[in-house]
Protein backbone atom coordinates (compact mmCIF):
# COMPACT_ATOMS: atom_id res chain seq x y z
CA UNK A 1 0.00 0.00 0.00
CA UNK A 2 0.97 3.63 -0.36
CA UNK A 3 2.40 5.65 2.52
CA UNK A 4 -0.74 7.65 3.37
CA UNK A 5 -2.77 4.43 3.63
CA UNK A 6 -0.21 2.88 5.94
CA UNK A 7 -0.09 5.94 8.21
CA UNK A 8 -3.87 6.21 8.36
CA UNK A 9 -4.22 2.52 9.19
CA UNK A 10 -1.71 2.91 12.03
CA UNK A 11 -3.63 5.83 13.51
CA UNK A 12 -6.95 3.98 13.17
CA UNK A 13 -5.66 0.81 14.83
CA UNK A 14 -4.15 2.71 17.76
CA UNK A 15 -7.32 4.73 18.37
CA UNK A 16 -9.57 1.68 18.04
CA UNK A 17 -7.35 -0.34 20.37
CA UNK A 18 -7.26 2.49 22.91
CA UNK A 19 -11.05 2.74 22.80
CA UNK A 20 -11.39 -1.00 23.35
CA UNK A 21 -9.04 -0.83 26.36
CA UNK A 22 -11.02 2.09 27.75
CA UNK A 23 -14.35 0.29 27.42
CA UNK A 24 -13.42 -3.27 28.36
CA UNK A 25 -10.39 -2.85 30.64
CA UNK A 26 -11.04 0.64 32.07
CA UNK A 27 -7.57 1.67 30.85
CA UNK A 28 -7.81 5.43 30.35
CA UNK A 29 -5.30 7.75 28.72
CA UNK A 30 -5.00 11.51 28.84
CA UNK A 31 -5.60 13.38 25.58
CA UNK A 32 -1.85 14.05 25.32
CA UNK A 33 -0.92 10.38 25.79
CA UNK A 34 -3.55 9.39 23.26
CA UNK A 35 -2.25 11.91 20.72
CA UNK A 36 1.35 10.77 21.23
CA UNK A 37 0.44 7.09 20.83
CA UNK A 38 -1.59 7.79 17.70
CA UNK A 39 1.16 9.85 16.08
CA UNK A 40 3.87 7.32 16.94
CA UNK A 41 1.79 4.40 15.67
CA UNK A 42 1.01 6.27 12.44
CA UNK A 43 4.72 7.00 12.01
CA UNK A 44 5.64 3.43 12.87
CA UNK A 45 3.27 2.23 10.17
CA UNK A 46 5.59 3.91 7.64
CA UNK A 47 8.85 2.75 9.19
CA UNK A 48 9.23 -0.59 7.30
CA UNK A 49 9.38 1.25 3.97
CA UNK A 50 12.73 2.75 4.96
CA UNK A 51 14.08 -0.14 2.90
CA UNK A 52 12.96 1.65 -0.28
CA UNK A 53 15.67 4.17 -1.12
CA UNK A 54 15.90 6.76 -3.87
CA UNK A 55 18.64 8.82 -5.48
CA UNK A 56 20.43 10.38 -2.54
CA UNK A 57 22.76 12.67 -4.48
CA UNK A 58 19.81 14.09 -6.43
CA UNK A 59 17.40 14.17 -3.48
CA UNK A 60 14.85 12.26 -5.57
CA UNK A 61 12.76 9.11 -5.41
CA UNK A 62 12.32 6.81 -2.44
CA UNK A 63 9.25 5.84 -0.47
CA UNK A 64 7.07 8.33 1.42
CA UNK A 65 9.02 7.70 4.60
CA UNK A 66 12.36 8.20 2.84
CA UNK A 67 11.38 11.70 1.70
CA UNK A 68 10.36 12.97 5.15
CA UNK A 69 13.59 14.74 6.11
CA UNK A 70 15.04 15.33 2.67
CA UNK A 71 18.44 13.95 1.78
CA UNK A 72 19.13 12.88 5.38
CA UNK A 73 16.24 10.40 5.47
CA UNK A 74 17.04 9.36 1.90
CA UNK A 75 20.54 8.46 3.04
CA UNK A 76 19.18 6.53 6.03
CA UNK A 77 16.85 4.65 3.67
CA UNK A 78 19.80 3.85 1.38
CA UNK A 79 21.75 2.39 4.30
CA UNK A 80 18.80 0.33 5.54
CA UNK A 81 18.06 -0.92 2.02
CA UNK A 82 21.65 -2.12 1.65
CA UNK A 83 21.58 -3.79 5.08
CA UNK A 84 18.30 -5.49 4.19
CA UNK A 85 19.76 -6.71 0.90
CA UNK A 86 22.86 -8.00 2.67
CA UNK A 87 20.75 -9.95 5.18
CA UNK A 88 18.63 -11.34 2.35
CA UNK A 89 21.67 -12.43 0.36
CA UNK A 90 23.36 -13.98 3.39
CA UNK A 91 20.31 -15.99 4.48
CA UNK A 92 18.59 -16.90 1.21
CA UNK A 93 18.28 -20.55 0.22
CA UNK A 94 18.41 -22.24 -3.17
CA UNK A 95 14.78 -21.48 -3.94
CA UNK A 96 15.02 -17.76 -3.20
CA UNK A 97 15.60 -15.55 -6.25
CA UNK A 98 18.60 -13.29 -6.63
CA UNK A 99 17.67 -9.70 -5.73
CA UNK A 100 19.22 -6.35 -6.55
CA UNK A 101 17.46 -4.42 -3.75
CA UNK A 102 16.26 -5.09 -0.22
CA UNK A 103 12.72 -3.72 -0.41
CA UNK A 104 10.12 -5.84 1.40
CA UNK A 105 12.70 -8.05 3.05
CA UNK A 106 14.20 -7.51 6.53
CA UNK A 107 12.08 -4.53 7.66
CA UNK A 108 8.91 -6.35 6.61
CA UNK A 109 9.41 -9.23 9.04
CA UNK A 110 8.03 -9.98 12.49
CA UNK A 111 11.52 -10.17 14.07
CA UNK A 112 12.19 -6.61 12.87
CA UNK A 113 8.89 -5.49 14.40
CA UNK A 114 9.79 -6.99 17.77
CA UNK A 115 13.35 -5.64 17.61
CA UNK A 116 12.38 -2.07 16.77
CA UNK A 117 9.70 -2.03 19.48
CA UNK A 118 12.09 -3.41 22.09
CA UNK A 119 14.87 -1.08 20.94
CA UNK A 120 12.63 1.97 21.22
CA UNK A 121 11.57 1.03 24.74
CA UNK A 122 15.18 0.33 25.73
CA UNK A 123 16.31 3.74 24.48
CA UNK A 124 13.53 5.54 26.34
CA UNK A 125 14.29 3.58 29.51
CA UNK A 126 18.03 4.21 29.32
CA UNK A 127 18.08 7.85 28.25
CA UNK A 128 14.68 9.17 29.38
CA UNK A 129 13.32 12.33 27.84
CA UNK A 130 16.31 12.90 25.57
CA UNK A 131 15.51 9.65 23.78
CA UNK A 132 11.80 10.46 23.87
CA UNK A 133 12.43 13.80 22.11
CA UNK A 134 14.46 12.13 19.36
CA UNK A 135 11.96 9.33 18.82
CA UNK A 136 8.97 11.66 18.85
CA UNK A 137 10.73 14.01 16.43
CA UNK A 138 11.29 11.18 13.95
CA UNK A 139 7.89 9.54 14.36
CA UNK A 140 5.90 12.77 14.25
CA UNK A 141 7.71 13.68 11.05
CA UNK A 142 6.76 10.35 9.49
CA UNK A 143 3.17 10.75 10.68
CA UNK A 144 2.93 14.22 9.15
CA UNK A 145 4.37 12.96 5.88
CA UNK A 146 1.87 10.11 5.74
CA UNK A 147 -1.31 11.57 7.20
CA UNK A 148 -1.02 14.94 5.47
CA UNK A 149 0.69 13.84 2.26
CA UNK A 150 -0.55 16.67 0.01
CA UNK A 151 0.36 19.35 2.55
CA UNK A 152 3.74 17.70 3.18
CA UNK A 153 4.63 17.80 -0.52
CA UNK A 154 3.80 21.49 -0.71
CA UNK A 155 5.46 22.37 2.59
CA UNK A 156 8.70 20.52 1.91
CA UNK A 157 11.02 18.66 4.23
CA UNK A 158 12.41 21.75 5.97
CA UNK A 159 9.03 22.79 7.34
CA UNK A 160 8.18 19.19 8.27
CA UNK A 161 11.46 19.00 10.18
CA UNK A 162 10.79 22.23 12.08
CA UNK A 163 7.19 21.31 12.94
CA UNK A 164 8.29 17.85 14.10
CA UNK A 165 11.03 19.29 16.31
CA UNK A 166 8.74 21.84 17.95
CA UNK A 167 6.03 19.23 18.51
CA UNK A 168 8.52 16.73 19.97
CA UNK A 169 10.06 19.21 22.41
CA UNK A 170 6.67 20.60 23.49
CA UNK A 171 5.29 17.11 24.02
CA UNK A 172 8.30 15.98 26.03
CA UNK A 173 7.91 19.00 28.31
CA UNK A 174 4.27 18.18 28.95
CA UNK A 175 4.79 14.44 29.47
CA UNK A 176 4.87 13.56 33.18
CA UNK A 177 8.09 12.60 34.91
CA UNK A 178 11.39 11.19 33.69
CA UNK A 179 10.47 7.58 32.97
CA UNK A 180 10.82 4.97 30.23
CA UNK A 181 7.51 5.49 28.42
CA UNK A 182 7.21 1.83 27.31
CA UNK A 183 4.00 2.63 25.40
CA UNK A 184 6.09 4.53 22.85
CA UNK A 185 7.99 1.37 21.94
CA UNK A 186 4.75 -0.60 21.86
CA UNK A 187 3.19 1.99 19.53
CA UNK A 188 6.15 1.76 17.13
CA UNK A 189 5.88 -2.04 17.07
CA UNK A 190 2.12 -1.95 16.49
CA UNK A 191 2.63 0.48 13.62
CA UNK A 192 5.20 -1.82 11.98
CA UNK A 193 2.87 -4.79 12.39
CA UNK A 194 -0.02 -2.87 10.83
CA UNK A 195 2.24 -2.02 7.88
CA UNK A 196 3.14 -5.68 7.35
CA UNK A 197 -0.53 -6.72 7.48
CA UNK A 198 -1.37 -3.97 4.99
CA UNK A 199 1.25 -5.18 2.52
CA UNK A 200 -0.09 -8.70 3.05
CA UNK A 201 -3.21 -7.53 1.20
CA UNK A 202 -1.23 -6.77 -1.97
CA UNK A 203 -0.12 -9.28 -4.59
CA UNK A 204 3.58 -8.76 -3.81
CA UNK A 205 3.14 -9.97 -0.23
CA UNK A 206 5.62 -10.00 2.65
CA UNK A 207 8.04 -12.59 4.13
CA UNK A 208 5.68 -13.18 7.05
CA UNK A 209 7.26 -16.47 8.22
CA UNK A 210 10.93 -15.41 8.02
CA UNK A 211 13.26 -16.87 9.29
CA UNK A 212 11.42 -20.20 9.03
CA UNK A 213 12.64 -22.12 5.93
CA UNK A 214 9.92 -23.64 3.74
CA UNK A 215 10.78 -25.90 0.79
CA UNK A 216 14.25 -24.51 0.11
CA UNK A 217 13.06 -20.94 0.54
CA UNK A 218 13.79 -18.63 3.45
CA UNK A 219 12.10 -15.56 1.96
CA UNK A 220 8.76 -16.88 0.75
CA UNK A 221 6.40 -13.98 0.06
CA UNK A 222 2.95 -14.54 1.54
CA UNK A 223 -0.13 -12.65 0.42
CA UNK A 224 -3.86 -13.00 -0.07
CA UNK A 225 -5.00 -14.74 -3.28
CA UNK A 226 -4.54 -12.62 -6.41
CA UNK A 227 -8.31 -12.41 -6.86
CA UNK A 228 -8.58 -10.65 -3.50
CA UNK A 229 -5.35 -8.64 -3.65
CA UNK A 230 -5.55 -4.86 -3.34
CA UNK A 231 -3.99 -2.93 -6.21
CA UNK A 232 -1.45 -0.45 -4.88
CA UNK A 233 -2.81 3.03 -5.52
CA UNK A 234 -6.09 1.68 -6.86
CA UNK A 235 -9.57 2.82 -5.87
CA UNK A 236 -10.02 0.00 -3.37
CA UNK A 237 -7.03 1.30 -1.44
CA UNK A 238 -7.41 5.05 -1.89
CA UNK A 239 -11.20 5.22 -1.56
CA UNK A 240 -12.55 2.14 0.22
CA UNK A 241 -9.75 1.29 2.65
CA UNK A 242 -8.85 4.88 3.47
CA UNK A 243 -12.55 5.59 3.98
CA UNK A 244 -12.78 2.69 6.43
CA UNK A 245 -9.60 3.75 8.26
CA UNK A 246 -10.82 7.33 8.54
CA UNK A 247 -14.22 6.25 9.85
CA UNK A 248 -12.66 3.95 12.44
CA UNK A 249 -10.27 6.68 13.58
CA UNK A 250 -12.95 9.35 13.91
CA UNK A 251 -15.48 7.11 15.64
CA UNK A 252 -12.84 5.74 18.03
CA UNK A 253 -11.55 9.20 18.90
CA UNK A 254 -15.08 10.39 19.57
CA UNK A 255 -15.81 7.33 21.69
CA UNK A 256 -12.66 7.94 23.71
CA UNK A 257 -12.92 11.66 24.31
CA UNK A 258 -16.56 12.71 24.31
CA UNK A 259 -17.74 10.82 27.44
CA UNK A 260 -14.86 12.20 29.50
CA UNK A 261 -15.22 15.72 28.15
CA UNK A 262 -18.93 15.70 28.97
CA UNK A 263 -18.13 14.53 32.51
CA UNK A 264 -15.46 17.22 32.87
CA UNK A 265 -12.74 14.67 33.62
CA UNK A 266 -10.08 16.29 31.44
CA UNK A 267 -9.20 19.34 33.45
CA UNK A 268 -5.58 18.97 32.42
CA UNK A 269 -3.25 16.90 30.28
Amino acid sequence: MLGPSHALSGAAVWLAGSWALDVFADYQQSPLALAVGTAVCAGGALLPDLDLSGKVTRNQGGATVARTFGVVSLFIAEVIEKISLAVYTATKLRGDPVRSNGHRTLTHTLPFTVLVGWGTTALCTRYGKWAVIGILFFMIGLALRGLFADWAKRAGWVLITLVSLVAAVATSILLPGDRGYPMIGFAVAVGCLVHILGDLLTSAGVPLLWPIPIKNRMWRMISVPDSLAVKVGGKVETVVLRGVFTTVAVVSAAGLLLPHLLDGEYGGL
